[in-house]
Order: C-alpha cells, then sequence, then structure tokens
C-alpha cells in the first residue's frame, strides 16, 4: 500500500491532522484495496519562514 508524505505550513491542529489522516487512509483502502495498517502517512510541517509562493515567503504580510 502507498506512503504518503503531506508538507504544510505549520499551525494545524493534532486534530484536525487526525482527521486528516483518517480520510486519507479511508479513500486510500476505498480506491486502492487493502487494509487500512498497511497505509502510511508522513505530516512535515514547515516553518512559514521556509516556504514561499510567488517569490515571497509565507512569514511575509500578504496582500
Amino acid at each position: 500500500m502507498p506512503t504518503y508524505h503531506v508538507e504544510m505550513l505549520e499551525g494545524r491542529t493534532v486534530e484536525q491532522k487526525k482527521k486528516l489522516v483518517a480520510e486519507i487512509t479511508r479513500v486510500s483502502v476505498e480506491v486502492l484495496g487493502g487494509v487500512a495498517d498497511s497505509v502510511d502517512i508522513v505530516i512535515t510541517d514547515i516553518k512559514r519562514e521556509n516556504w514561499a509562493t510567488g517569490g515571497k515567503l509565507w512569514s511575509e504580510p500578504r496582500d
């Protein structure tokens, strides 16, 4: 079964992450078959100062 790597800006709660991994797991089993225990998910929280979009760090004020 798959291993998912999820990268996102820090700030989500543990409860939000629990819901996310539950849904990713559910959909993976639904679509791919197999069992939930074989789905791995790695979440990496990225500091806003280490992520940029459109040439601008997310730690900078946005328009």
